[in-house]
Parts: structure tokens; C-alpha cells; sequence
């Protein structure tokens, strides 16, 4: 017993340091963009293209990383691609935009086969612990993601871009030599070939499309904003260091939807009270920002009820994943579908977004934009609750 509880906790642990870095690599480069432009001579939608890159990954390789798994193993399968997770962290420290572009090509596998996976690999180690688990995982990726921004805005005021990238490329060498005891605990795929000739797959089903749709959209508001959100609040006068705070605090105001999120979603109403505050913090507090003011009470407002509105969504995307699944197996393909459309329609948003604002010279039609989409994303999330889980 007391071995099974050490194998645990070592598990919860080993997860949670691979699930601070799902985001890490992404929300380090925001408060980077500026120097990133600067130095390599590139517009802004050129630089949007750095947050794309992993999404337009993620949509490519989430189907693919699924059949590797079940080939490989899901532990092995994280651990190889997070190899390439940290070759393609350090190939961004050269100062070339090839480099950036294909470290950062790289960086996007490594942290797909994580997002992917690991909502699997809690559905088969935590059976009856699922929401700790997934509120662990979330907390991991969020608490860290921000930390990396706050950390990214202060190190390129002291020290220069590449010295800053090398430095938040670490927590990855430490989460891949902290999951090395997970190998042991490798399985591959033992689905009986009779039960797979009459599998239903997700693809083929309603509510699968409809969790892609949610993920999809909660995925494009969310990368466009923590994208422009500097560069909409520098427009207004906000200093950079103000700005890149703000950016920080946005994503720190949704750790408290990893444990909401898991505790209210098994509750008789509480489906209806995370909708609501989905709909009030996502679509409706953005709107803040279309007001230009230096005002730090009102900003900071805004930002905390977006964030957590942030937070509401992709706890709620993750939950999807694992609450209307009937097993480990099913949660990868949901999950690998729903990141695969879901990122390539997300991808869209911080280039045309970035094209859009090079064209208008306002960011006031963008916001409406994505007003307009997490509206839409509410509007699903109700037909997805209403949905009984996916068909086995």
C-alpha cells in the first residue's frame, strides 16, 4: 500500500513538471516579441507567425501522436518528443529567423505529445482520481506558463534574447529526467482486435465535433490575446512592464478554475454556473479593453475577469475530454481530434489578427472578433453538456 502510494505520488509529480512546460515555450514569447521584431527586422504578423507555429503543429501531429502511442506506449511516446521539445528550445537561442521558426516547430511537437497524452494517462493511472488529476495538470501548465511570462518581460530588460530563452528552456531538461521512472509503468495499446473491428470512432460522432468546436475557440481567443494583448495595452500608453504584468496576472487569475472547474462540473447546476461565469469573464469583460485608459484599478479588473474567464475554458475542454469518454484509449482520440481542428482554427488568430492590425491600425475590430467567437464558445459548451458522453 505504501508503495502503491509512493508510485503516485511520484506519478503526480513527474506529470505535473511535464505539464508546466505544455505552455511554457509559448507564453515566454509575448513580452519577447518586441526585441524579436527589433532585432531580426520582421513585421508583426511575421512575429504572430511564432505563436502559430506550435498550433498549426498541434493540428497537424495530435492524430499522429495517437498512433504513436498506441505503437510506442504513451510514457515513451512523451518522453522521445519532449527531446525534441528541448532541441528546439535551445536551436531559438541562434539569431536567425530560421532558427526561431524551426526551434520553435520542434518545441510545438514535444509539447503536443504532452497535451495529447497526458489527460490519458490520468484516466488510466487515477481512475477513481480523475478531477485531482486533471486539476493538478491544469494548475501545472497555468501556474508555470504565467510565472515564464512574468519571467520573460523582467530578464529581457537585464540580460539579452538569447540568454533569456536558454534560461526558461531548463524546467524541460527537469521534466524529462524526472519522468525517465514513468517509463516503467509503459504500456502500449492492448485493445483486443474484435473489440477495435466494431470501435465507433470519435471522428464519426456529433459530440466529438462539438468538443473540438469548444477546445478550437477557447484555443484561438485565448493564443491571440496572451499574443497582442502587450501590443493592444502598449497602444494605449501602458508602459512595458505594466503591460507585461498584466499578461501575467490574466493568466495567474485562472489557476483557482483548476479545482472550481472539476468540483463544480459534477454538481447538480453547476454546468450552468461555470457557463455563466464563461460567458460574463470571456465574452464580456474583454470588452474592457476597447477603452483606452491608464487607469491600473480598472486594467487590472478587466484582466483578472478575463483570465479567469481563460481559465473556465480550458479546464472545461480538459474535463470534456475525460468526462464524456468511456476509456483511456478514447480520451487520447477525443483529445487528439479536438487539438488537431481545434489548433489548426486557433492558429489563424495571432497571424491574421497581427495582418489585420498592420492594414486598420486599430485593435478595437479585433477584440469585437474575438468577442463575437467566445460567445460562439459558450453556445457550444451548453450543447456539449446537454450531450451524453461519446459512444463506445
Amino acid at each position: 500500500m505504501q508503495s502503491s502510494k509512493s508510485q503516485k505520488g511520484w506519478f503526480l509529480f513527474s506529470m505535473m513538471l511535464i505539464a508546466a512546460n505544455l505552455r511554457l515555450p509559448i507564453t515566454i514569447i509575448p513580452p519577447l516579441l518586441s526585441t524579436i521584431e527589433k532585432n531580426l527586422g520582421i513585421p508583426k504578423s511575421l512575429a504572430g507567425l511564432i505563436t502559430s507555429i506550435p498550433l498549426v503543429t498541434f493540428a497537424i501531429l495530435s492524430p499522429i501522436i495517437v498512433k504513436f502511442a498506441k505503437k510506442l506506449g504513451n510514457e515513451l511516446t512523451i518522453f522521445i518528443f519532449f527531446i525534441l521539445l528541448i532541441l528546439g528550445s535551445y536551436l531559438r537561442i541562434i539569431p536567425s529567423i530560421w532558427a526561431l521558426m524551426i526551434g520553435t516547430f520542434l518545441a510545438g511537437v514535444g509539447i503536443d505529445s504532452g497535451n495529447v497524452l497526458v489527460p490519458a494517462i490520468i484516466k488510466d493511472r487515477l481512475p477513481d482520481q480523475i478531477p485531482l488529476g486533471t486539476s493538478l495538470y491544469t494548475l501545472s501548465m497555468l501556474l508555470i506558463g504565467a510565472i515564464g511570462t512574468a519571467l520573460s518581460g523582467i530578464f529581457i530588460t537585464k540580460i539579452s534574447l538569447q540568454s533569456t530563452l536558454a534560461i526558461l528552456s531548463i524546467p524541460a531538461i527537469i521534466a524529462l529526467f524526472f519522468w525517465i521512472p514513468s517509463l516503467r509503468h509503459n504500456q502500449r495499446d492492448k485493445t483486443k482486435t474484435e473489440k477495435k473491428v466494431n470501435y465507433r470512432s470519435v471522428w464519426n460522432q456529433s459530440l466529438g465535433w462539438l468538443i473540438t468546436a469548444f477546445f478550437g475557440l477557447q484555443s484561438l481567443v485565448y493564443y491571440s490575446m496572451i499574443t497582442w494583448l502587450p501590443s493592444i495595452l502598449q497602444d494605449h500608453g501602458i508602459g512595458t512592464i505594466f503591460s507585461s504584468n498584466l499578461l501575467t496576472l490574466l493568466q495567474l487569475s485562472g489557476l483557482p478554475c483548476s479545482f472550481i472547474v472539476p468540483y463544480l462540473s459534477v454538481k447538480k447546476h453547476g454546468m450552468k454556473w461555470l457557463l455563466s461565469m464563461l460567458l460574463i469573464g470571456y465574452a464580456i469583460s474583454p470588452l474592457g479593453f476597447l477603452i483606452s485608459t491608464g487607469n491600473a484599478v480598472f486594467l487590472v479588473i478587466i484582466t483578472i475577469l478575463t483570465g479567469f474567464g481563460s481559465g473556465l475554458a480550458f479546464n472545461m475542454a480538459v474535463i470534456f475530454f475525460t468526462e464524456k469518454t468511456t476509456n483511456p484509449y478514447q480520451t487520447a482520440e477525443v483529445s487528439g481530434m479536438a487539438q488537431s481542428a481545434g489548433y489548426l482554427l486557433a492558429a489563424i488568430g495571432p497571424v491574421l489578427f497581427g495582418y489585420l492590425e498592420n492594414m486598420i491600425s486599430s485593435w478595437s475590430l479585433i477584440i469585437l472578433i474575438l468577442v463575437v467567437m467566445s460567445v460562439l464558445l459558450t453556445l457550444s459548451g451548453v450543447l456539449i453538456a446537454k450531450h451524453k458522453p461519446i459512444a463506445e
